[in-house]
């Protein structure tokens, strides 16, 4: 069971990441498209340019969660430092759920993509708690 708790974990974790990544790209990369800053709730071109510089900076904080979270999940395949991959890969995983917090705090009208933000994380770290108690 104790291998399952781990599996679980690492194949939501993983999913994070490439969530993470995803959401890099669109608010680093392709930003200026319509269809991408209206997924954001913003309502005119005036406003995707007045907010661009920070949706360029919030990219790479994603991007960087996701970043730490595969560098943890690299380092669990090596017994020698695998305690070092769960503590970058559980510190990634757990900013990540706590900005998926701060969003639907921030602007309850962000539920949905909160709890899409947030699942992933969430369920990384309950899987990998009941894998080291386990």
């Amino acid at each position: 069971m104790d291998t399952l708790f781990l599996v679980l974990a690492a194949i939501f974790a993983a999913l994070a990441a490439i969530l993470h990544v995803v959401i890099f790209f669109m608010e680093s990369v392709l930003w200026s498209r319509p269809t991408i800053w209206r997924r954001f709730g913003i309502g005119s071109q005036q406003e995707a340019t007045t907010v661009q510089p920070m949706a360029y900076n919030q990219g790479f904080y994603n991007l960087f969660l996701a970043l730490g979270t595969a560098v943890g999940l690299l380092l669990l395949v090596a017994p020698p430092v695998r305690e070092v991959g769960v503590g970058i890969a559980a510190v990634s995983l757990a900013s990540m759920l706590l900005a998926a917090i701060v969003l639907i705090t921030s602007n309850p009208k962000l539920a949905r993509a909160a709890v899409t933000q947030g699942i992933t994380p969430l369920l990384a770290l309950v899987f990998g708690v009941l894998w080291t108690v386990g």
